[in-house]
């Protein structure tokens, strides 16, 4: 009996290693290519909506034939790219990766900053002095670099600086963007690479000399697009950006047309770097915008949004097709991943009625100094205000030798009475994630290092007026489905509509590449076959 124990347990030990090695794909049969698509503010609706706009060449390859996920949310409120980038691209959130927010407020200059500065590095084609430096774990193109030894190359492209360099990760190539001044595609010293392409292109036939020359305007006949209310459809927009706008560039980054730009120079990396063809996992990780347009000239902005899915379907059936032509469809391996949140930022028309007011960050700092003066004495005990986190002058409290935690709860109390606060919790609260699960939402959400020390949220349908945003903020929780799609060789043709965690991407990705997972991504990779 003992004997047949020993064979038993030696056939269960054997049956189990034969099926970890049968769940990591060998060698030779990798994608040697692997292609990362982060659209900002992608909503499955109007994927299911536009699909009879659509080629059939672009999202539909993908989502026919790849596992389509219909409703990826954050455990974290995002309303930023470089946040929700960071958690796609970490597998875990603020608390850990260290990207909390695009900007964040330095307390010796009092003013705010992108959270990747980084005076240490200057730029190529640019002044910005950026690095991956604040990303604080290791990430999935880390890893893609990694598992090559070095020799797999890594590339990626944004038109946003910050997003570029997150989806990098500190061991790539390259991360490329379009600089806001001169519509330079430039990039940092602290990555060794600039492609000669990308130096051509900005030497030969740059933004600067071709943009007057671009026209958005409706791809198609007003009336073929759906569900748009018939005022709509009498008047056909048109954006120009023109030599006399000295905001032109940064407009275009904000429009449908730059997606085209950045395809363009992914499809110049497919040919001139030979991604995919070296032996070694390349990868090329590619940003894409279909927020709204914030030039829009009306309120309702359906149709321009609408038209700029259409065009960006089109533009990656390009991708598509480049790709195939490169590398072949078998040897690649595609995720398109939305950053989980949709920003409608137009307050409506007065004749709703809809209940509105403003929050003045100014005003609230103002009273929540004379009210901290009269219980602790003469002093500017408030530093100052920036995207809802309060930050009290934490050098006087020292100096003074008063109770910081104190201040910090009747700080916060003080600011729950104030109009259009609808809550408002100490740094202490959050870290020690007390109070329930808003609390832990914030908790993960937090960068410790750059937070303020009171966290407020003002009430959805407010507005809040400060000097660090160019007009007043309009505060609305949009709640929509955000989608993941991941196609390749061996992916299964599925449609899951049940809710999975942002945080599940990278693991899963490395799971299909057979490398090891960011070190702190916290999701175990979904079984996909």
């Amino acid at each position: 009996m003992r004997i047949k124990c020993k064979v038993l347990a030696a056939v269960i030990i054997v049956l189990s290693v034969i099926n970890m090695y049968a769940a990591t794909p060998a060698i030779d049969e990798r994608p040697k290519l692997v292609v990362g698509i982060v659209i900002d503010q992608l909503r499955t609706d109007y994927l299911d909506l536009l699909q009879t706009k659509f080629s059939g060449k672009g999202f539909l390859r993908l989502i026919n034939n790849g596992a389509y996920y219909k409703n990826v949310s954050y455990s974290v409120d995002v309303n930023d790219p470089s946040v929700s980038t960071a958690i796609l691209f970490t597998g875990t959130y603020p608390h850990i990766n260290g990207i909390s927010a695009s900007s964040i407020f330095d307390l010796k200059s009092r003013r705010p900053v992108p959270i990747l500065t980084d005076h240490e590095k200057i730029g190529n084609f640019t002044d910005e002095t950026f690095s991956p430096t604040a990303i604080q774990v290791s990430t999935l193109a880390d890893e893609v670099r990694i598992n090559g030894d070095a020799l797999g190359y890594v590339y990626s492209l944004s038109p946003d600086a910050q997003q570029s360099i997150i989806m990098a990760g500190h061991a790539a190539n390259s991360a490329s963007w379009i600089n806001d001044v001169t519509g330079y595609w430039a990039t940092t010293t602290f990555y060794k690479d600039f492609p000669a392409s990308l130096s051509f292109r900005n030497y030969n036939t740059s933004l600067a000399t071709r943009l007057d020359t671009l026209r958005w305007q409706p791809l198609l006949p007003l009336e073929e697009y759906p569900d748009i209310p018939r005022f709509r459809k009498f008047y056909p927009f048109k954006y120009s950006f023109m030599r006399n706008d000295k905001d032109r560039f940064r407009k275009f980054k904000k429009s449908a047309l730059v997606n085209e730009e950045v395809t363009n120079v992914a499809m110049n990396y497919l040919q001139s770097l030979a991604l995919g063809k070296r032996g070694e996992i390349d990868m090329l990780n590619i940003a894409y915008t279909l927020a709204p347009y914030e030039q829009c000239i009306d309120r309702d902005y359906r149709i321009e949004l609408e038209d700029a899915y259409i065009r960006l379907d089109y533009q990656i059936e390009r991708l598509l097709n480049a790709i195939d032509a490169a590398v072949g469809a078998e040897n690649v391996l595609v995720f398109i991943a939305s950053t989980g949140y949709f920003n409608d930022s137009k307050l409506d028309d007065e004749k709703f009625n809809i209940p509105t007011g403003e929050f003045h960050a100014a005003r609230a700092k103002s009273l929540l100094n004379m009210y901290l003066m009269a219980i602790y004495g003469n002093g500017d005990w408030v530093l100052d205000y920036y995207d809802n986190h309060l930050f009290l002058n934490r050098s006087l409290i020292k100096e003074k030798d008063m109770p910081i935690e104190e201040m910090r709860t009747k700080s916060a109390e003080f600011l729950r009475r104030m109009s259009g606060v609808a809550a408002a919790y100490t740094i202490d609260e959050i870290i020690n994630g007390i109070n329930g699960p808003r609390v832990q939402k914030l908790h993960l959400a937090l960068n410790p290092t750059f937070a303020g020390d009171v966290v407020i949220s003002v009430k959805p349908g407010w507005q809040i007026v400060d000097s660090a945003y160019p007009s007043p903020k309009l505060i609305r929780d949009n709640s929509v489905n955000t989608p993941v799609i991941i196609s390749g060789k061996d992916i299964p043709t599925i449609r899951i509509t049940e809710e999975i965690d942002a945080s599940f991407l990278a693991p899963t990705i490395s799971r299909i590449l057979g490398i090891r997972a960011p070190n702190a991504a916290s999701h175990k990779p979904l079984i996909l076959n």
